[in-house]
């Protein structure tokens, strides 16, 4: 069993959310163990330079799912790996303390990365590799409304712990699952979009009734509040000889900016009051279980 320094420590978004909404609705800490996979990726660093450069091999874990109990009972003996996912590491997550690892997080990684029917085969490599990474994730001491989770990656090599920095990944054809469902939730009207014909003479056939040209009228002006007077006209401005680039850009970006502190401030409110609505479920929680 090889004891090789990991280069690159990968999560998914979803994965990552998964994890921190678990350790938060828990009612108390929770450890668990990591699974994924881990391959070995050969990179040229491409050079004018007419001496050749050799190429680097970088070993590369993934995290691609976990299963977690409460801190207090002992980890169970973890499944067999298989040929897609294999044990990877294990997480801790705690709240209220310092991002750093316990004795008790050192007696665990050692115990795991130590156990050579554990360890497993990286993809396009034929080293072995023990299960080796750590995950802990920590609350702030204080309560905050939007920082609500601190977390940090090791590897465990011997009896140290060598911090590892973890990427999440968003975007791939490993993750792009993810976005075929989204639908988006826009605040612009409904506008209706037809195809209009070529042919003049079918267009002035057709024509708009009254009633049409006042929606459609209703429609622009509603379109309008929300481009904030930058339409289509005005945009065009930015663009030639004559524009007066610099003051429309500042208005421009003033107006943004004053957009994106109106969202902070209402993410921020939303927040209190999911915390607030929280806090009355875990007293009507008590309530009903006497603890009160």
């Amino acid at each position: 069993m090889d004891d090789f320094p990991i280069d690159k420590i990968q999560i998914s978004g979803a994965t990552l959310a998964s994890l921190l909404h678990r350790s938060s609705a828990a009612a108390g800490d929770i450890h668990g163990y990591l699974f994924g996979y881990a391959t070995v990726s050969t990179s040229n660093s491409l050079s004018d330079h007419p001496t050749a450069t050799a190429a680097t091999s970088l070993l590369i874990a993934t995290i691609t799912s976990f299963i977690s109990l409460p801190s207090h009972l002992p980890l169970p003996p973890p499944p067999p790996a298989t040929n897609s996912t294999a044990l990877v590491g294990w997480f801790s997550a705690r709240r209220r303390t310092p991002l750093r690892p316990s004795l008790k997080d050192s007696t665990t990684s050692i115990s795991l990365s130590s156990s050579p029917t554990l360890a497993f085969t990286p993809q396009n490599s034929t080293i072995t590799l023990p299960p080796s990474l750590f995950l802990l994730i920590t609350t702030p001491f204080q309560d905050q409304l939007i920082h609500t989770h601190e977390y940090k990656a090791f590897q465990c090599k011997g009896n140290a712990f060598d911090p590892k920095s973890i990427t999440i990944v968003n975007i791939g054809p490993s993750f792009r699952s993810q976005y075929d469902s989204f639908s988006p939730n826009v605040q612009f009207p409904m506008m209706d979009c037809e195809l209009r014909g070529s042919n003049a003479m079918i267009e002035d056939s057709r024509g708009e009734s009254l009633a049409d040209g006042k929606r459609n009228l209703k429609d622009q002006k509603q379109l309008d509040t929300f481009s904030d007077g930058f339409e289509i006209k005005r945009l065009g401005k930015l663009m030639g000889s004559e524009a007066a680039y610099t003051d429309e850009l500042e208005d421009l970006y003033d107006k943004m900016l004053a957009k994106f502190d109106g969202l902070s401030k209402l993410v921020e409110q939303t927040n209190a009051k999911v915390l607030e609505q929280e806090n009355r479920n875990m007293k009507l929680r008590y309530r009903v279980a006497g603890l009160e």
